[in-house]
């Protein structure tokens, strides 16, 4: 038996991991291990261990890093707790194989413990830019520490081997939420309306937005300025999804339970939906706005414009039904507009999603079932040929 060892440390790295672990469990020749860590141990983000426990996994370790605090310090003893507690965690379970998602500093601490360990890593969503989040940082960093590498698009493929992994290494399999937007019965109307105890009204707007890590001090501005254009638009239901556990994460939270104690008619917040009324939300939104990347990885597949605010997911590759914008109350509204104009709504609904590709999962799980890991962790650094073309840059 190959033991995969899948770490999970948000709700949203969870609902895009459920349907691999899943997978994991029931295929013949791997043993699924799970470590649940970061703000699924938070009552304050909703103690979201017990979704993963109600999907039917068992955690086989749950690891508390005191997620008191959301300024630099805090999010940095916190990372340090995640070095010291994984490494021993690691040690115990003695993994063939850990698997990571994405760029937190959850994830980054993981990885330099499994690199203590000397246990190799397998990554998914390597290679994406997200110019205004200290994440960039983090998920190349996990690239030069990780050994598969999982992609969502070829360019990105491309980037990991800038980056000097071997090509043989590094598959472009599509993103996996994009994939689980088609294997998922999602919740009509009525069910959604009964599923999250809220009347939709006649149209409906998904908001999410987090701090924008690389700025000083901009989240409460920023994300006030969104709540101005928001009131300019009071025929639309507003549901919002809370900030994560992030530099100022917690201003951008508790300025949307006031939003929605002064509207209680009109809005109402979550700390964490799970990955089924998330998606049932996208998909009955008339548009999904914040700055989120689901807002650009998701949505397109199911037809949903975006408005996508700031710089903190700029570098992305974006579907035509993601509309930039700057953080101003104008520039919002004007894109709000604009998104739920009846030609930009038919725009929408022919676009092609970048990051989608069949056969996301399987892919993987053949690569972690089949993949020779004799002498994996002996790494060299891959360099591109000197005659190598100039490989795209992200627009």
């Amino acid at each position: 038996m190959r033991k995969i060892c899948v770490f999970t440390g948000t709700r949203a790295d969870y609902g895009l991991l459920q349907p691999l672990m899943r997978e994991i469990s029931q295929t013949p020749g791997l043993e699924l291990q799970v470590i649940a860590s970061g703000t699924h141990l938070s009552p304050e983000f909703g103690n979201t261990y017990l979704e993963i426990e109600k999907d039917g996994f068992r955690i086989d370790a749950k690891v508390d890093i005191e997620l008191n605090s959301d300024t630099p310090k805090g999010i940095g003893k916190s990372a340090g707790l995640g070095l010291i507690k994984y490494s021993e965690i690691l040690s115990r379970l003695q993994p063939d194989l850990v698997v990571l998602l994405g760029d937190r500093y959850e994830a980054f601490a993981m990885a330099a413990a499994a690199t203590l360990c000397k246990i190799p890593i397998a990554h998914l969503h390597g290679g994406e830019l997200s110019c205004g989040a200290i994440d960039e940082a983090f998920r190349h960093a996990i690239t030069k520490m990780s050994h598969l590498h999982f992609t969502s698009t070829e360019t990105y493929r491309k980037r990991v081997i800038q980056l000097g992994e071997a090509p043989e290494r590094v598959f472009n399999t599509g993103a996996i939420g994009v994939e689980n937007i088609t294997s998922l019965p999602l919740l009509d109307r009525d069910s959604l309306e009964k599923a999250i105890n809220s009347h939709l009204g006649e149209a409906v707007l998904l908001v999410t937005f987090h701090p924008v890590t690389l700025e000083d001090n901009t989240a409460g501005k920023q994300f006030q300025e969104l709540l101005l254009a928001l009131e300019g638009f009071p025929q639309y239901k507003i549901i919002f999804t809370k900030a994560n556990a992030d530099m100022d994460g917690r201003v951008i939270n508790q300025m949307i339970d006031t939003f929605v104690a002064q509207h209680p008619d009109r809005s109402c917040s979550f700390a964490s939906m799970g990955q089924l009324r998330y998606l049932s939300t996208m998909q009955q939104a008339a548009a999904v706005v914040g700055n989120s990347s689901s807002g650009i990885i998701e949505a397109p597949s199911l037809k949903v414009p975006t408005i996508n605010i700031g710089d903190r997911q700029k570098g992305r590759i974006k579907a035509p039904s993601i509309i930039d914008c700057q953080p101003t109350t104008q520039a919002i509204a004007e894109a709000l507009k604009l998104a739920t104009s009846p030609s930009f709504q038919e725009t929408t609904r022919k676009v092609c999603n970048p990051y989608e590709k069949k056969g996301t999962t399987a892919a993987i799980i053949r690569t972690l079932k089949e993949y020779d890991l004799t002498n994996i962790l002996k790494k060299e650094f891959y360099d591109l040929p000197t005659d190598t073309p100039a490989l795209p840059v992200d627009k």
